[in-house]
């Protein structure tokens, strides 16, 4: 049964209602290309990133604060991507598959803390640069295993402490139950969002509150870290030491213009001025772009890690 809310029908909450998302394309040569292609792009994320990982695990050169992040960092993308990209290949081909009410909940609900973890982890290692570079002779002092840890469960646990409000909230709205068709490859806060037959606002309030948390907040703090390391590496005599500093900070300011600025676009802008097919086009650049690029930045751009993987290759190869 369904019910009536200003004018509209409501989907049944007691039942199992369902949403499907809006296809790519019908026609089936580009429906057997997007998938090829989405695909290669998953193996490759996954292929990238568990190198870094296994590298980051096995060398003992790389058991340091500043790898120790960057390893968490791709777990983190692994985690990203598997949660996005199983259930969007399944719905290129054919008709659309539906997802119950749950099901989308739970993965609205692993998206957002990933997301805002992955986030608060680029700010943690904007500090840990700011450390090694402006406080050298304490680096080891501060930034210790313990802290470490620390840093990184803090941030999880505040993800997954911020997506479970966002989450519950979302998902006590009533749902159009003439309009259960998800304009995205997932179940995104904002898509889900405008398929409510209720007022919203409170809920884009708070989106906007925790994108603030999520985003600003971190992002901000990389500026505040990167103005004294700026500050520092301009006061260094040796070129040589100026141009080691730099390159230990390109990579990580490089992806980070890269992840905020997407996520920028989608949850910080004014809703008069967003479209969905933009939302998810710029979607589709954080769930493959970013986690594809990342390990290739850190790797093109960190020596350490460049001779470790060499090393590798060389040892097996041998």
């Amino acid at each position: 049964m369904q019910g009536m809310m200003n004018g509209k029908p409501v989907l049944n909450q007691s039942g199992t209602p369902e949403f499907v998302f809006r296809v790519f394309t019908t026609v089936p040569e580009f429906q057997a290309l997007l998938f090829l292609l989405f695909v290669l792009l998953y193996l490759m994320i996954l292929c990238g990133n568990t190198a870094i990982i296994w590298v980051v695990c096995t060398h003992s050169s790389l058991h340091t604060p500043m790898y120790f992040f960057l390893g968490s960092l791709s777990v983190l993308e692994i985690c990203y991507t598997t949660d996005v990209v199983p259930l969007m290949l399944s719905n290129i081909f054919g008709a659309q598959k539906p997802i119950s009410l749950a099901g989308c909940g739970t993965q609205m609900f692993f998206f957002v803390t990933l997301g805002s973890t992955d986030c608060f982890l680029l700010a943690i290692m904007a500090y840990d640069r700011y450390v090694a570079i402006c406080h050298p002779l304490h680096y080891t002092l501060i930034m210790t295993q313990k802290l470490c840890i620390q840093m990184v469960m803090g941030s999880l646990s505040l993800a997954l402490f911020l997506s479970l409000q966002l989450t519950t909230l979302i998902f006590t709205l009533p749902f159009c139950g003439h309009d259960r068709e998800i304009n995205h490859f997932l179940c995104d806060v904002p898509p889900v969002l405008r398929l409510a037959c209720a007022d919203i606002h409170v809920h884009q309030a708070v989106l906007y509150v925790v994108g603030i948390l999520v985003l600003t907040v971190p992002f901000l703090l990389i500026c505040i870290s990167y103005v004294f390391i700026a500050s520092t590496i301009l006061r260094m005599h040796s070129a040589e030491g100026r141009q080691r500093a730099f390159s230990t900070c390109s990579s990580h300011l490089t992806v980070v213009l890269l992840q905020y600025g997407c996520c920028s676009l989608v949850y910080l802008r004014p809703r008069s001025s967003t479209s969905e097919d933009e939302d998810r086009q710029i979607a589709l650049v954080y769930t493959f772009v970013t986690p594809l690029l990342n390990p290739l930045i850190y790797t093109l751009r960190n020596k350490d890690v460049k001779g470790a993987l060499r090393n590798s290759i060389f040892h097996k190869a041998v």
